[in-house]
């Protein structure tokens, strides 16, 4: 029986986020037990069509009353030992950060965003063989917005979560190939 072994910095392009930037809890945006949760998943994948197993992704979205503050508190530290406390389980901080496991599945639980217009939470990609992040959207809802009226309906549809049962939108992202979603360029 042959073993398989793990990739290395010698055999893939670096840097590999998904061993050290991911902390407990990351993907726990909205507080616990809190009626409104919403949960955003998918899968990343590459141009073949392959998972990536070790994407990471960043979050940001507004609060439920639109607002943009966020409250501070994803990488509490616990003074005495300077261990990670996690998130006090009681505030709506805005942001998310997840790691995808080893079959390119991430999962992120939320309120639903209040922006102005369509409902959406951005998103950034970090994954192996990108030498620059990715910056796309997470939309809720199809309907009028102007980034999406500027696409063809087969790109803008890269760019809408499909609605699931018990509250869940699926969210996949392709980083490029058939299907590649739409990715943004700020200045």
């Amino acid at each position: 029986m042959t073993e398989r072994l793990l990739p290395t910095p010698s055999h893939t392009i670096g840097p590999f986020y998904g061993h050290a930037l991911p902390f407990p809890g990351g993907g726990d945006i909205a507080p616990q037990g809190h009626p409104d949760t919403i949960t955003l998943h998918g899968h990343v994948y590459d141009g073949a069509g392959t998972p990536i197993p070790d994407a990471l992704l960043d979050f940001w979205q507004a609060a439920p009353d639109g607002s943009l503050t966020g409250t501070p508190g994803s990488l509490r530290r616990d003074p005495s030992t300077g261990g990670f406390l996690g998130r006090n389980g009681v505030d709506f901080t805005g942001f998310g950060r997840v790691a995808t496991d080893a079959d390119g599945h991430y999962a992120l639980r939320t309120l639903p965003p209040g922006n102005a217009g369509l409902p959406y939470i951005c998103v950034c990609v970090f994954a192996r063989g990108l030498t620059h992040h990715l910056f796309t959207r997470a939309y809720l809802t199809d309907g009028t917005d102007p980034l999406l009226d500027a696409l063809p309906p087969e790109r803008r549809a890269t760019l809408i979560a499909a609605e699931g049962a018990l509250r869940t939108y699926r969210f996949d992202i392709r980083l490029q190939g058939e299907g590649e979603t739409v990715f943004l360029e700020f200045q």
